[in-house]
Formats: C-alpha cells, structure tokens, sequence
C-alpha cells in the first residue's frame, strides 16, 4: 500500500523477555513483530556490526528463520564497522555468508535502482547516537528516498539515543546541507531513528515521501531519560560510553588544529595540540589501521586534557572557547577547515560568533527560538516518553 506508516507493537511480553534480559527491548530483539512482514519477500538490509538480535547477527538470525536476503548496503565504516572516519567503503561480499555488499559510503550514497532491483523490503537496522553531524541518519534519508521513488517499503528496527534527553545546538540552514547535515534539526536532535524516519517522511524531506510505506517496530519500555549502555561500538572511535557521551561537544574540533585522540586509546576523550599547551595531559596520536590510519599530528607528543573522567554532556562548547582564547594569545589559527566546520555546525553563524568573541550566553541566546520551533515540529513524530 503507497504511503503507508504503520507502527507495529508487540504485547507478548513471553516473547519479548525470552530475547532480551534487559528492560528495555530493541525492535531487532522482537522478531514476533517484523518476521511476518519479511516471509516470502525479497529483503535487502542496511546494516552494521550494531544490528543484533542479542549475541547474533540480524543477518545470521534472519538467515536462521528461512528469510531471503538479497543484498547488505553498508554504511560509512561498513558492514563490519572496522573502517576508519571518512574511508571509503567498497562493495564486496560477506565472508561468512556469501551476500553481496553494496556501499552506501563512497561514489554511490543514494542506492540506485539497479541496486534496488528484485528488492521487496529495505530493513533499516543501525545503531546512532543522537548527533545530525553522525552519517547512519544521512545513509537513512537516502534510503528512504530511494525506496519510495522505486515502490519499495521500508522497515525501520528501532533502537534507543544515548543522547536522546538532549536538543540543542543550531539547527541547520539548509545552506549547510550536506551529508554530515541532511535535515533542519538540532546539533542534537533528540530523536531515535524511527522518530526521524517518521518525521522525513512526514515534513516531505525526501522525493516523493507520501509514496512510501514505513513500517516502524519501536523500543520496548524505553524513554528518552532513560540510560541506555551500547552493546557494541557504533563506530571504531567511540568505544565506549564516556566517546559517545562527549562526540557532540568534541566533534566541531575536527575541523581544527587540535586532535580528539584519534590514533590513541582515548579517541573523544581527550584534546591536545602539539604547540598550543591547552593542559598538562601528554599524549602521542599513532597509526591505528582500523579506526584512525593518519591520525591529526601523527606520531607528535601533544598537550592538552583528559576528558575521561568528565561529565560534561550534551553540546558544550564551552571547551571551544576556551580553545579560541588559548590559539588567539599564540597567535595560531584555531579553525583550520572553516567550511568544514560550517557543515558539522549546521551553520556558519557559530564560527562567527566564536571568532568575534562572543560569551557562551550570547550563543546559546541565539540557538532558542529555532530549537523552540523545532520542539514543536517533532512532537508528532515521537514515539516515547520525554521523562
């Protein structure tokens, strides 16, 4: 049926509970409510190593209940997740089970209908973590537009944000648009995939999106306060609860001078500059193959801080800040890429602004009544409680 929505909830907790020991349940970890819509069908799946059914693979599980899988489309750091930021993916096939894998980071973002050819259903099933600048949600726009301009339906696995009590930062002007910025959301938009999944078909972000069935499976017993742990790396440089937590905040760095520890065992929880002392923290970015093979001063002793232990969350710019004062007193450019910094900020007011000495104050002023509209835009779009 063209243009359809349909959330699909499950109520046989029995079942729920025999695939998840936690409370909260993933829309992968509820097969009794999405393998119906698959049987007999010709699937394709966006996915990655975060797509599991407990201690399984959905494309092994999948396999294991006599569903046809025709392709995998891989994302920035593909299917296995072991690529590094920005390494282009190429399409392949899977070792273990022999499926061809089509790249949806490289030449080709937007699956074409050629890739899409025999497909009945796209299963969409990667983990985020709640910041616009992070590409799964880019990989999701194309997709869905892809699907709807060919017929086909989409099948959202919901998983929770880790981010997902918090929107703020700019909203992006869509003269910024690009593929670390696709849609008019906050830095930190506050929405799970399946939220944003509704809320492009709905605000007709996408080519002919009326026409598209989506089917999203929602997280059980799950709100947006809740504390959600991920059980498996989103990507090779956010290892870890406290990488996620600070990605938002750090992420404008990477187009400056200073590093966030890539080619270190810290990767978004430390900063440091081999000439511009911002502490006393010491620490030397190496080579690492599979998250960072050129890392930002590379093989450079740099000084700066350790952030593990920190509890900043959120957007904090508080750190760039402080990071503009310190680069001005040695005379150093801080901001290195400024376009580049433009597109992860959705904007290119907040350069400006740091660059002529605004206070934090008068920063986050000017970000309220544009997160204030957009509040109110998603809110028929969201599927779990705020608190």
């Amino acid at each position: 049926m063209k243009g359809r929505v349909q959330l699909i909830v499950v109520t046989l907790l029995t079942v729920l509970v025999s695939f998840s020991s936690q409370a909260i349940i993933v829309g992968a970890e509820q097969p009794a409510a999405y393998l119906p819509l698959l049987q007999g069908k010709q699937v394709g799946l966006v996915v990655n190593q975060t797509s599991r059914v407990r201690d399984q693979h959905l494309v092994d599980f999948l396999l294991s209940q006599h569903i046809t899988i025709t392709s995998v489309f891989a994302p920035e750091h593909g299917f296995r997740g072991n690529a590094g930021a920005g390494e282009t993916i190429s399409d392949g096939s899977d070792a273990k089970t022999g499926l061809p894998i089509r790249s949806l980071y490289g030449k080709t973002k937007k699956p074409t209908p050629a890739m899409l050819a025999g497909i009945d259903i796209l299963v969409f099933d990667i983990q985020d973590v709640g910041a616009r600048f992070y590409t799964y949600i880019s990989t999701l726009h194309y997709v869905m537009e892809a699907a709807a301009e060919q017929g086909i339906a989409v099948l959202v696995l919901d998983r929770p944000n880790p981010n997902g009590r918090f929107v703020d930062g700019p909203v992006l002007d869509l003269a910024f648009q690009s593929f670390v910025g696709m849609h008019p959301i906050p830095l930190l938009h506050g929405m799970t995939v399946g939220e944003l999944a509704l809320m492009i078909r709905g605000e007709q972000w996408i080519n002919s999106a009326q026409a598209l069935s989506l089917t999203i499976v929602p997280v059980f017993d799950y709100r947006k306060t809740d504390r959600y742990v991920l059980p498996v790396p989103p990507s090779p440089n956010l290892p870890n609860e406290q990488a996620i937590r600070l990605y938002p905040s750090l992420c404008l760095f990477e187009a400056t001078e200073i590093s966030v520890g890539r080619g270190t065992p810290w990767p978004f929880q430390v900063i440091g500059h081999p000439d511009v002392a911002l502490g006393e923290f010491a620490f030397t970015p190496v080579s690492m193959p599979e998250s960072a093979p050129n890392p930002k001063h590379q093989d450079m002793q740099l000084q700066g801080l350790d952030l593990t232990g920190s509890t900043m969350e959120g957007f904090d710019i508080s750190l760039l800040l402080t990071a503009i004062q310190a680069f001005k007193e040695s005379d150093t450019p801080l901001i290195d890429r400024a376009r580049f910094f433009d597109l992860l900020s959705g904007t290119d007011s907040l350069r400006k602004q740091l660059s002529k000495g605004d206070s934090l104050q008068a920063i986050r002023a000017g970000w309220q009544p544009a997160l204030a509209e957009y509040q109110q835009r998603r809110q028929p779009y969201l599927l779990y409680p705020l608190t």
